[in-house]
């Protein structure tokens, strides 16, 4: 079975990197195509000179992975409208405003309910949450959720360090943190 058929898993290490198993898409913010190993190590304190990979900085410059996040907050909430409903998790958000500009209509700042699921045709929606780098928005139809799981395992390094994760990946990290 080659490394693409494989699912990708994620640990996050204590006090150190992202360690990426059978990864097959790692891209830049140019689009150019990365060299994944079958465990990469992606840089998570931002100090390292060759990133996006771990060299090590983070034992140096004192990096903590300590959660800060209230774990409270990590929970869906659910606007059903007639032919579809669309779940959101603003605990991993990324505010990469992918459904706000993409699809003002359903996503509205400053209005309550601030997603109107009857506010686009439904094909727009789903292309809009297909879109969401997070994996904090979903959709159901008669009942049946659809979830981040369904694209290709991909990390993008955005610009300037974050990343986007997509896809199916199991976080195997035993509770040590967060991926998004």
């Amino acid at each position: 079975m080659d490394k693409a058929q494989r699912l990708v898993a994620i640990e996050i290490a204590d006090n150190g990197p992202y360690l990426v198993k059978n990864l097959a898409t790692l891209n830049n913010s140019k689009g150019e195509q990365l060299d994944s190993k079958e465990t990469t190590a992606l840089c998570r304190c931002g100090g390292s000179k060759t990133k996006p990979f771990c060299d090590g900085a983070h034992a140096k410059n004192g990096f903590s992975g300590k959660n800060l996040s209230d774990s409270k907050n990590d929970k869906s909430t659910t606007y059903s409208g007639k032919k579809i409903a669309i779940h959101d998790n603003r605990a991993i958000c990324a505010h990469a405003g992918a459904c706000t500009d993409g699809l003002g209509s359903v996503w509205r700042m400053g209005t309550e309910p601030w997603i109107n699921p009857d506010g686009a045709d439904v094909d727009a929606i789903i292309e809009t949450v297909r879109r969401c780098p997070s994996g904090a928005l979903s959709y159901s139809i008669e009942s049946v959720e659809h979830r981040d799981v369904e694209r290709d395992s991909a990390i993008y390094v955005c610009k300037d360090g974050p990343y986007q994760v997509t896809g199916g990946m199991k976080d195997v990290s035993g509770g040590r943190g967060r991926l998004h």
